[in-house]
């Protein structure tokens, strides 16, 4: 996937979750945060960062905040990304088979997954959760505890009871790491829901991502430590 209009700035104070105060072309601005996480490690004081200009009148900030360099790492930041490059990966390399169907935001149960994909071989439901923590080339997800998280892994395992394949991808928003495993520090019911959820037969997949200012690709896997 690709940004337009991306332009270099500073990250300067972050008042709530969905804005920021930068330091762009000398001056400073709101910026949207494409990102409710909290992403303290990221959006540290004076860190360069990457946003999008938008030229719409009608939008109550001009910038929103797509990457954040953290020493050598570029990491995206926008949390939409992760769905909008796992559809075009899926279209383009086929991973699972021979795509015959593609949905997005599909219901199954009480929860809505980010695809359902259909194959000639296979009918797979697929969620996707977009990582941004890295510690010591290590990828860890989540960087808060969530319960919807929880829930999602629970309807997967409830998918392949029903006899559709489940999946569940980690979009690691930056290259080079070594491995990714659950954030046990942070929320230990995560990761043993993620565990429970392979046992059950719910596929577990972490993808690497080619980073730049303005585009985000998938690349290849990396290893899954749980």
């Amino acid at each position: 996937m690709h940004y337009s209009n991306i332009q270099r700035a500073t990250f300067l104070r972050r008042p709530n979750r969905f804005i920021a105060y930068i330091e762009v072309d000398d001056r400073e601005e709101v910026c949207h945060v494409k990102n409710t996480g909290r992403c303290r490690e990221l959006l540290t004081d004076r860190a360069t960062i990457y946003v999008e200009h938008h030229d719409n009148p009608k939008r109550k900030t001009k910038y929103s905040l797509i990457a954040v360099e953290k020493g050598d790492l570029l990491i995206n930041m926008d949390s939409q990304a992760p769905n909008k490059v796992v559809g075009e990966w899926i279209l383009e390399k086929e991973p699972f088979g021979k795509v015959k169907l593609l949905k997005p935001e599909c219901t199954y149960g009480s929860s809505r997954f980010d695809f359902y994909l259909e194959t000639e071989a296979e009918k797979i439901f697929i969620e996707v959760k977009g990582v941004t923590l890295e510690e010591g080339g290590i990828v860890r997800f989540p960087d808060a505890p969530t319960e919807r998280g929880i829930k999602h892994l629970e309807e997967l395992c409830a998918c392949v009871k029903a006899g559709y394949k489940a999946v569940v991808i980690f979009v690691v928003q930056m290259e080079g790491m070594q491995h990714f495993e659950p954030n046990d520090r942070t929320h230990p019911q995560f990761g043993e829901a993620l565990r429970q959820a392979r046992k059950a037969g719910v596929q577990v997949l972490a993808y690497e991502c080619k980073v730049t200012p303005s585009s985000l690709k998938i690349t290849k896997s990396i290893p899954v430590m749980l």
